[in-house]
């Protein structure tokens, strides 16, 4: 296996081991093939839930542009949300499975299909 598909797998484990949710497989490779090469760079494959900026950053550059959904306090709660899913005091929060959670989320697959 590629080192892109080692990746999804590791993805695939955190969402079924620390979220407790069985993944679509087809949806959560789509969802980091569109991290682009972010998933290869330590600092960027992961989200500082606890940094402010790095929600924002979230909020506005996957939520509003990506996924085309409006500004709101919603996106702000729902990023909480996935963050409390995933555990906070989790190390490690890979961008690709909060991207997947939150479009699962907000039922938005149809960005990815």
């Amino acid at each position: 296996m590629g080192k892109r598909e080692d990746l999804i797998e590791r993805y695939a484990d955190d969402l079924r081991t620390k979220c407790g949710i069985e993944p679509d497989m087809e949806l959560l490779r789509k969802v980091t093939i569109g991290c682009g090469p972010a998933i290869y760079n330590s600092d960027s494959a992961t989200v500082a839930a606890s940094q402010p900026s790095e929600v924002e950053t979230v909020k506005n550059n996957f939520l509003v542009r990506k996924l085309g959904l409006s500004d709101g306090p919603e996106l702000t709660e729902a990023i909480e949300e996935v963050i409390e899913t995933y555990g906070r005091s989790e190390r490690d929060k890979y961008r690709a499975v909060i991207y997947y959670m939150l479009t699962k989320h907000f039922g938005r697959e149809s960005v990815y299909r």
